[in-house]
């Protein structure tokens, strides 16, 4: 193999177009090819030349460069050595199953470099050996000559084929064993058509030999020679004088590509003079060696050739026959049919990829070639002839079929994270076919994005008494960067400032953003918290963003009625008293309760569990008014004890119970301190100076209290209407006194009370203000419990009692405090 030397003109005008392209980043190709030869079936490895020094190149920048060797076709039939610069042969060369009957042979192909961007057009001649042997159409020839027939007679024959080409093929023909009465003719005519015939000799007589047979031999020019052997058979017959005669010795016809099977390519006719018999003529087809599945069938009678099958203008533009007439006394002629395949626009343009740079970082420069790519159609004419459209980025003509894809402005991966670019082909056919590529170039990223969370705030719930660790929602962020840069962990961030101290009771999982709650939460003391959650991406330098979390803490029923009223702790237990005249309806007294829990855990019913005489009383099912059913009547008990039922709404519910105590008294001069014994007159004497002590005792500290009162109520009335309350009954409990200082309460309702005459005792219960300093108190209720519970304040209003027709209050009334 020897390279073509490079003309000098041709270098100095490719330098000339690489300077003045320079700041299209990738050279111009090489503007004559580099072209070598071969000789067809090398070995694999054998060296066809040295390509990197024909390339002006190195081996070191072959590797540097990563050059490779691209085809149209996608076949490599070359490879190339990297570590010397050889061009060698990668794998087996048939000439004839790559070129078939092409006068010459030749493989193209490029070699391809990258940076910068450069292919070589390289050209390798492939040329023909003796590797074929000469071959007839047929193994056996049967000829049926009349004995009468004169000497110089011509019998034609079809030719020896090789697929070699020039002094490879077939150059001369002989007859083995020799024979006396026939010799070969072979040779070209004016027109150039081949021909080979059989001249007999001298005469023949049937009577002395009815047949004979012999061995017609082709040699082709190779060295050494090729040849190929048919056996011949003479069958001697009487006379037919008459031989068939074609209209023309070559038909010609055409046939579209697209053509369905059995479509009628052309009709061949012969005729023969002769009668009878020995002028009926049948017709007989034969191709071309080496096409053993013809695509054409003859009718034996009519002469008609048809299509067996679709064709191909792409696999063979042209296909020739041979068809034999024959006359039924043996006389044959031939005559040779061509047929032209017309190519039809089927095929749509291939675009074959050989370099392609995906992903573009987004600080790439405009003018950066994307990708190398080459366009072919395997039509011809118009049909074969391409033009290229894209989108968005530039295409630019690089060398023949080859085409540049290259960017024309900056790049930013947040507006457009990838590119696809389609590049169209068309061809010129009618109607055009047109063949799409796909190019989709990634945007490679920088971090340039912060996290953005897919809501302002978060608010998320938890019920009281949780166990730990208990997952109640997660917060989601997504940054709009990709890999690394879009990596988001999420944390907890610190408050800013002593006043807002982070709760240790919340986690976030850095991962996934679930967050948790660590401990138990109690809703009485903690009722709702806030933290910020800040998610941060895996950037450098990481770019962060914060969210609100706030987390509220719903309420269970973990907390029974307190009762207030009457107090449960007082001893000896106090008695409402009920004049005996009483009416149903009248209000005994009123039970008072709370619920520490909010909702409807802290919606309270009253029932009355047990009583002396549970006809007597009723109990209101929401306001807790102990009232009397019907009137009393004298089998009535006395003194009657009530135990009242308080329950809450919750799931399970929890209640608390009440005792209580009415004397039902038809005068309240009757009543007596439970267990006291008949005063004497000293006693009597004592009591009297006691009470005179006690009532100016009191109505001094009642006038200064209704001073410091009033002066006050100008300067907090808000404060006053937001419910401060005056209880009555020393036996109230301290734990009221938190509802009434924490506000909410309802103001201060005062009442005035008579006395009647003759009071045995001289009992007075007055009422006393609740000072907002008072220590809270526990209470024990529920349903058998023993804890503690602590209750925060609880709006709580009162309702006014109303006196008898006198303007007094009853001591029942005094005694009863009531709440609406």
């Amino acid at each position: 193999a020897k390279a073509t030397p490079r003309p000098a003109a041709a270098e100095e005008a490719a330098e000339q177009v690489l300077c003045v392209s320079a700041f299209l980043w990738l050279p111009l190709a090489r503007a004559e090819p580099i072209r070598y030869s071969v000789a067809e079936e090398a070995e694999s490895g054998s060296v066809v030349g040295e390509l990197a020094e024909d390339a002006g190149l190195t081996p070191a920048q072959l590797s540097a460069r990563r050059a490779r060797l691209v085809s149209e076709d996608g076949r490599q039939h070359f490879r190339l050595e990297r570590a010397s610069g050889r061009l060698v042969v990668a794998g087996r060369l048939d000439r004839e199953e790559l070129c078939a009957q092409s006068a010459t042979c030749m493989l193209p192909f490029e070699l391809l470099l990258s940076n910068p961007l450069q292919f070589f057009r390289v050209e390798v001649t492939l040329e023909d050996i003796n590797d074929h042997s000469p071959v007839f159409p047929e193994d056996q020839v049967t000829f049926d000559i009349l004995e009468k027939s004169d000497p110089g007679s011509h019998f034609p024959l079809e030719a020896a084929q090789d697929l070699d080409i020039g002094s490879n093929t077939v150059q001369e023909y002989s007859i083995s064993p020799e024979n006396y009465y026939f010799r070969v003719s072979y040779g070209s005519r004016i027109t150039g058509k081949k021909y080979l015939e059989l001249v007999l000799e001298k005469p023949m007589d049937r009577e002395e030999q009815a047949e004979m047979s012999f061995s017609l031999i082709a040699v082709d020019g190779g060295s050494p020679p090729r040849r190929g052997t048919t056996e011949v058979k003479i069958v001697i017959l009487d006379v037919n004088d008459n031989a068939p005669i074609f209209t023309q010795d070559e038909y010609i016809g055409q046939v579209s590509e697209n053509m369905p099977e059995g479509s009628v390519v052309l009709t061949v006719q012969a005729t023969d003079p002769d009668a009878g018999i020995n002028g009926d003529i049948s017709y007989q087809l034969s191709q071309a060696v080496g096409k053993s599945d013809s695509a054409f069938v003859i009718d034996n009678k009519t002469g008609e050739i048809k299509i067996t099958k679709p064709l191909d203008y792409e696999a063979a533009h042209m296909h020739e026959l041979s068809v034999r007439a024959r006359d039924g006394g043996g006389l044959s002629a031939i005559c040779k049919v061509l047929v032209e395949v017309v190519d039809v626009n089927d095929n749509a343009p291939e675009l074959v990829v050989s370099s392609f740079s995906s992903p573009l970082p987004e600080n790439t420069v405009p003018g950066t070639v994307v990708a190398l790519f080459t366009v072919r159609d395997r039509d011809s004419g118009a049909n074969g002839k391409i033009t290229c459209d894209q989108l968005f980025f530039s295409l630019r003509p690089a060398y023949k079929n080859y085409y540049e894809l290259v960017t024309v402005s900056a790049l930013d991966r947040e507006e457009t994270p990838q590119y696809v670019l389609r590049v169209t082909a068309a061809d010129a056919g009618s109607p055009p076919l047109t063949s799409t590529h796909t190019f989709t170039v990634d945007i490679s990223d920088v971090n340039d994005n912060a996290p953005v969370f897919n809501q302002t705030s978060y608010t998320m719930y938890v019920r009281e008494n949780n166990v730990g660790t208990v997952f109640v929602g997660a917060v989601s962020a997504a940054d709009a960067d990709v890999g690394l840069n879009a990596k988001v962990s999420y944390s907890l961030a610190p408050e800013q400032g002593p006043e807002r101290a982070r709760c240790s009771c919340i986690s976030v999982n850095s991962e996934n953003g679930h967050v948790f709650v660590l401990r138990p939460l109690d809703y009485e003391h903690l009722r709702q918290s806030e933290v910020t959650v800040s998610a941060s991406d895996a950037g450098s330098p990481p770019l962060r963003a914060n969210v609100t979390v706030r987390l509220v803490v719903l309420d269970e029923n973990d907390n029974a009625p307190l009762v207030l009223y009457p107090a449960q702790e007082s001893s000896p237990a106090s008695s409402e008293l009920v004049p005996v005249s009483a009416e149903a309806g009248y209000l005994i007294s009123k039970v008072v309760a709370v619920d520490a829990d909010s909702g409807q855990n802290a919606w309270l019913s009253y029932h009355l569990l047990r009583a002396t005489d549970p006809g007597l009383f009723s109990v209101g099912l929401q306001s807790g008014e102990v009232r009397l059913r019907r009137p009393v009547t004298e089998r009535d008990s006395v003194k009657q004890k009530l135990l009242v039922l308080v329950r809450d709404n919750g799931q399970p519910p929890l209640s608390a119970t009440a005792a209580l105590s009415a004397l039902l008294l038809k005068d309240f001069s009757d009543v007596r301190l439970p267990h006291a014994s008949p005063p004497t007159e000293d006693q009597d004497a004592s009591l009297t100076t006691y009470l005179i002590l006690a009532l100016v005792f009191v109505s001094l500290l009642f006038l200064i209290s209704t001073a410091v009162l009033l002066a006050r109520k100008v300067c907090r009335r808000k404060e006053l209407k937001a419910g401060h309350v005056l209880y009555a009954a020393d036996t109230l409990q301290s734990g009221l006194a938190d509802a009434a200082a924490a506000g909410t309460l309802p103001a201060p309702t005062c009442y005035e009370i008579s006395l009647t005459t003759g009071s045995g005792n001289s009992e007075f219960r007055f009422l006393k203000p609740i000072l907002p300093s008072l220590p809270p108190q526990h209470c024990t209720v529920g349903q058998g419990l023993d804890e503690e519970q602590d209750f925060p304040a609880v709006p709580v209003s009162t309702e006014d009692m109303a006196p008898d027709s006198a303007g007094t209050l009853s001591a029942g009334q005094f005694n009863a405090l009531s709440f609406n």
